[in-house]
């Protein structure tokens, strides 16, 4: 007798869960369908451990709502959250593609334009949300997706915020963001602000410029001490294609002290635009490989993108202006005025002179 296959889970009466995209410590995501709005979504299910913790659901909740109110297109758009069997869930739009983690593991260090492309664009869907008062709290290259066209997108805003509402004799290993890539004062036990935000940007571009990490230990606590007291080495000693300028802008950005660093993420993906824009071997916009060269393709950032400045080459001479031509039909119209007017005075003066 053939076997009945079994029945696709369905959360929420609502998502239908098909296959594993990714897992780790905190949760794992499911490429899923929206039943009701029939389309692709991605489902993230946290540890039911989680949810058995005093105050996390309600914390949980509040982040939920605050980030399904960013919209923005470098940011994963959520769409709902809840609960279920004990589960506890939040439903995200569907990127294809693969995150930025795995493209470095597979590429080791990216070209400049590509690095700085898409740093720009995690600048801005950060910079975002930090005018609407939200701080990511856990920037790491595993919470941005790539697509296949280019377009990054960051994803899991709040979720570290939730999770340091969790009690300190409750928490295990759950600490304000990851030891790879979180601030100094993070490493500290100090609550993270947009500041901390663009340190953890800062060694993201640093992994991408480098193809290695600014710190790293197998220990956590070594890590945090790293962090608060070691000064990287400098990129351009890794990687001699760095511009000087460039290496400057990581440099500040890693700074220990918050209000050394560039206060926003809007502040730093303007410095990278610029630096773009203006450096003398501009990059162009990211357009992946294989892909033919179309404007189309560059990846929107916020209301702008680096746009290549070509300047002219040495020795040309821009070419003279050419001669414009006599416009007789405008002359002769003119004339035509001039004489209309002036065949007018005579009868001003015959109506004029009896009056005086």
């Amino acid at each position: 007798m053939e076997q009945t296959p079994p029945v696709t889970p369905v959360l929420g009466n609502r998502y239908q869960l098909h296959q594993v995209l990714g897992s780790g410590g905190m949760a794992v995501v499911y490429q899923a369908r929206d039943l009701m709005l029939e389309r692709p979504v991605a489902v993230k299910i946290l540890r039911q451990d989680f949810t058995e913790v005093e105050g996390f659901r309600n914390s949980f909740r509040q982040e939920a709502r605050a980030a399904a109110n960013l919209s923005h297109p470098n940011i994963v758009t959520v769409y709902d959250f809840g609960l279920d069997a004990g589960r506890i869930f939040i439903v995200m739009e569907h990127v294809p593609g693969t995150d930025l983690k795995t493209i470095l593991n597979q590429r080791g260090r990216l070209p400049l334009d590509e690095a700085i492309s898409l740093m720009v664009q995690a600048c801005a869907g950060i910079g975002y949300a930090h005018r609407a008062g939200i701080v990511h709290c856990d920037v790491k290259p595993h919470n941005m997706l790539v697509s296949p066209e280019g377009r990054l997108k960051v994803t899991d805003f709040g979720i570290a915020r939730a999770l340091a509402s969790i009690q300190p004799d409750e928490q295990h290993e759950v600490v304000w963001g990851s030891p790879l890539y979180f601030a100094p004062e993070q490493a500290s036990g100090s609550a993270p602000s947009p500041a901390s935000d663009v340190y953890s940007l800062g060694v993201v571009l640093y992994e991408m410029l480098t193809g290695q990490l600014p710190f790293r230990s197998s220990d956590p606590s070594e890590l945090s001490r790293m962090h608060r007291e070691e000064m990287p080495v400098p990129p351009r000693e890794l990687n001699p294609d760095i511009p000087e300028p460039l290496e400057q802008i990581v440099l500040k950005v890693l700074s220990k002290e918050p209000s050394a660093r560039y206060r926003t993420a809007d502040q730093l993906g303007r410095v990278l635009l610029n630096f773009g824009q203006y450096s003398p071997t501009t990059p162009p916009a990211f357009i992946p490989p294989n892909r033919v060269s179309d404007p189309a393709d560059a990846p929107t950032v916020a209301s702008t993108t680096p746009v290549q400045v070509s300047a002219p080459a040495a020795g040309a001479v821009d070419p003279a202006p050419e001669e414009s031509e006599i416009d007789w039909g405008t002359v002769l119209l003119g004339l035509l005025a001039v004489l209309a007017v002036g065949g007018l005075i005579p009868l001003y003066l015959y109506i004029l002179l009896p009056l005086l």
